[in-house]
């Protein structure tokens, strides 16, 4: 492997990712009831389901790619599957971002970033 640091990256997706999907899935009444709160004074109110359901399998998708990419850079040091992950996990936080500044939550929004920047990084290095 000659980035460890990829690798690094992919596992921190990994885990933000899968247990984020974890808590949505096992937990989607709670999350779906908090949301709906959230979410109320906006154009969302209203679809917060199925955005609910889009994040899940945006997310799952993320942690599962993230996990192959390392399983890649591991076996034979391709990165492909990892790019995919970096990139689909950027795709989703875009997503979780929007979401936030639509429901003017500034400190969720600020959070996300902290989460965006690595995973542009692990673009960047696995492009």
């Amino acid at each position: 492997m000659n980035n460890p640091a990829s690798f690094l990256i992919l596992l921190f997706l990994a885990i933000t990712f899968l247990q984020s999907g974890y808590d949505k899935l096992f937990y989607w009444k709670d999350n779906l009831e908090w949301l709906k709160g959230h979410f109320s004074k906006t154009v969302l109110k209203n679809f917060v389901p199925l955005a609910l359901a889009k994040i899940l399998v945006l997310e799952l998708a993320s942690g599962v790619l993230a996990i192959v990419g390392m399983v890649q850079l591991l076996m034979n040091g391709d990165r492909i599957y990892g790019f995919y992950a970096a990139f689909l996990s950027c795709v989703t936080l875009l997503f979780l971002l929007f979401g936030q500044r639509l429901a003017k939550d500034y400190d969720g929004a600020r959070t996300i970033v902290i989460y965006f920047v690595p995973a542009v990084l692990a673009v960047y290095w696995l492009n």
